[in-house]
């Protein structure tokens, strides 16, 4: 298998300029686990710092229009649009981070920076009333991040 972005010259962004332009879509996936006492504050509207999840949806669509200034071999991509979607369980919060656009390169990095940015947020936000007595976050984890879906047509 050959790498795309390095070849006997050293680290290279990838040339898309010969590449047609067409619709692209990549859905990426998140999950905070957290107290279930921290689920209810969130859900009731009761955390300190103000409302989790809009602040989380926020910064996760902000995160993925900067991609490319994060990541150092991402193209910036004229994006079409950006849908950042919560889920919760009992002692989690799933995050979902659709990210749409027609160009010539994939959006996948792009919904995995956003999920990861949104989730990040949500951490920030509960972090006083997720540590433990010895300011430790024993509870408290981010977990498999992924893309479940690709699209390129």
């Amino acid at each position: 298998m050959e790498l795309t972005h390095v070849d006997e010259n050293g680290v290279k962004m990838v040339e898309v300029g010969q590449k047609d332009v067409v619709f692209r879509r990549a859905i990426a996936k998140g999950r905070i686990k957290l107290k279930p006492e921290t689920i209810k504050l969130i859900q009731e509207g009761k955390t300190k710092k103000g409302n989790v999840i809009a602040s989380a949806q926020i910064a996760g669509i902000l995160a993925v229009k900067r991609t490319w200034e994060l990541i150092p071999l991402c193209h910036p991509i004229p994006l079409t649009g950006v849908d950042i979607n919560f889920e919760f369980g009992e002692d989690y919060i799933e995050a979902t981070c659709e990210v749409r656009a027609y160009y010539k390169t994939g959006v996948e990095m792009e919904a995995l920076t956003g999920v990861s940015v949104a989730l990040l947020t949500i951490w920030d936000m509960v972090k006083a009333v997720e540590k433990d007595e010895n300011g430790q976050y024993p509870f408290t984890k981010i977990e498999d991040i992924r893309v479940i879906e690709k699209v390129k047509k």
